[in-house]
């Protein structure tokens, strides 16, 4: 009994093995076209890997293998991977001929069919003026940077004698920045009960659209909906007030007074949209300025002194204007040169609208093309001794405007948030190097720079008051 037992499960693994030898040379043999970029396909449904989970040195390998512009088959769909600087330039300079966002289906369901970084055309148009109408210049200056102050000067309290992770404050301080800005007073009603459901909905978001109990995309596509029903109250009860609020959502809600009539959907999908966006870049950015800056005491006495500079003229209740913003050139370079080294955005996702041809290949209408930006950021001819933390290199202003700078996009998909980010971090840090001093507590090794920045065990910090 036992030998056919045996017998019957080597036949299954050889049938198994079998099946996926062809399985896998069927789709190869799909794509083996002449006029097609060069590279491996592998599996049909899944590829060698997700996208969002691609280790660099398999990248290299690839590159190595294959040149800086390769094909290969992920979650459904085949993509090609661009690691060269001016290819990258282009595919992100040209999506009115065809390169439009090429997110995953799951991005959709989960951020909403009306988020900013999915929509196209005449709707991205629309939706982007809407946002800009928001958080323009005029506005940050004189309605959003008050609040964000006021709001980081009480995040940024009590953390006297305490071991805090640093990973998780950041979250916590990126969150309830935005909310606060968007809701305003009805911020504080609903945050506690919004963040839990918000940070299972970030996890689903790059996952593979299984909607089964248990997995990533399941629990997400639930918090979505719990999302979805506190906004959508939260708007009846604003518009049933009277409205007298001064925050974003009341300006979206007053539509006499905009050119931008956004109906309840688009309102929410703005508010996740903005959520997320500081989920990923705000908190993360943060986190990694407080580990580089401890590593590098250099910078930190320098930001240090920057900061002590705009504190001396002002008592000790005098909020951040305008002008110290401005004034604020080191942190920015601080800011610059934190997103480069800790690579806070890896990549960007475009799909071809129709067969085009880039770089010599033919690339067919619905393939993806990932544009792999990492590498840029370590290029020792535009940032000399790469690996190294340092500011400095960003204080003359050329590099942030260097055409093969994507950390914050490019083309009409700029960043519309930049400076409001970069305001925030700059927020943030200022109240943070001007009353505390940090030691590290239990090392940082275990940061993972791939596919997200993360601080796999925390990034925990003991704090100490410096006044």
């Amino acid at each position: 009994m036992a030998i056919i037992l045996l017998l019957a499960l080597l036949i299954a693994v050889l049938s198994l093995c079998i099946f996926t030898s062809v399985l896998v040379s069927w789709n190869e043999l799909r794509y083996r076209k002449k006029c097609l970029p060069p590279g491996t396909m592998g599996w049909p449904i899944f590829g060698p890997t997700n996208i969002f989970k691609l280790d660099h040195n398999f990248l290299k390998n690839q590159r190595a293998r294959h040149g800086s512009f390769f094909k290969y088959h992920t979650l459904g769909c085949p993509t090609v991977v661009s690691m060269d600087p001016e290819l990258n330039r282009y595919i992100l300079m040209n999506e009115s001929k065809g390169l439009v966002p090429g997110y995953p289906q799951s991005m959709l369901d989960i951020l909403g069919k009306c988020n900013i970084s999915v929509v196209h055309g005449s709707t991205h148009k629309y939706m982007r003026g809407a946002l800009l109408s928001l958080i323009s210049p005029t506005m940050i200056r004189e309605q959003i940077l008050p609040k964000i102050d006021q709001f980081m000067r009480s995040h940024l309290s009590n953390w006297h004698e305490q071991v805090i992770d640093m990973q998780q404050k950041t979250k916590e301080m990126a969150f309830f920045s935005v909310l606060k800005q968007f809701a305003g007073i009805e911020s504080t009603k609903i945050a506690r009960e919004l963040m839990p459901e918000f940070f299972k909905l970030v996890l689903g978001v790059f996952s593979l659209r299984i909607h089964l109990p248990g997995t990533n995309y399941h629990h997400s596509i639930k918090a979505r909906k719990n999302i979805v029903n506190m906004l959508r109250k939260l708007i009846e009860e604003r518009r049933a007030s009277g409205d007298k609020e001064q925050d974003m959502l009341s300006c979206i809600l007053k539509t006499e007074q905009n050119n931008y009539n956004l109906d309840d959907e688009e309102i929410i999908d703005l508010i996740i949209s903005l959520l997320y966006s500081g989920n990923q870049t705000v908190s993360t950015t943060s986190m990694m300025a407080i580990k580089y800056l401890h590593d590098h005491r250099q910078a930190l006495d320098e930001l240090r002194k920057e900061h002590m500079g705009i504190r001396a003229k002002k008592s000790s209740v005098d909020p951040i204007n305008w002008e110290d913003y401005r004034s604020m050139k080191f942190t920015r370079a601080v800011i610059l040169e934190t997103s480069r080294l800790a690579s806070i955005a890896t990549g960007i996702l475009r799909m071809t609208t129709r067969d085009m041809e880039i770089n010599g290949y033919l690339i067919p209408k619905g393939w993806r093309i990932f544009v792999y930006n990492r590498d840029v950021n370590y290029d020792p001819y535009l940032y000399p001794d790469p690996f190294a933390f340092n500011p400095w290199r960003w204080m003359d202003g050329n590099l942030e405007t260097h055409p093969y700078f994507f950390t914050f996009g490019g083309g009409t998909r700029h960043c519309l948030g930049k400076e409001l980010g970069i305001m925030e971090i700059s927020t943030f840090l200022h109240y943070l190097v001007t009353r505390y001093q940090w030691e590290e507590v239990g090392g940082d090794k275990l940061v993972k720079y791939f596919p997200r920045v993360e601080a796999t065990k925390g990034l925990h910090r003991y704090w100490v008051s410096s006044c």
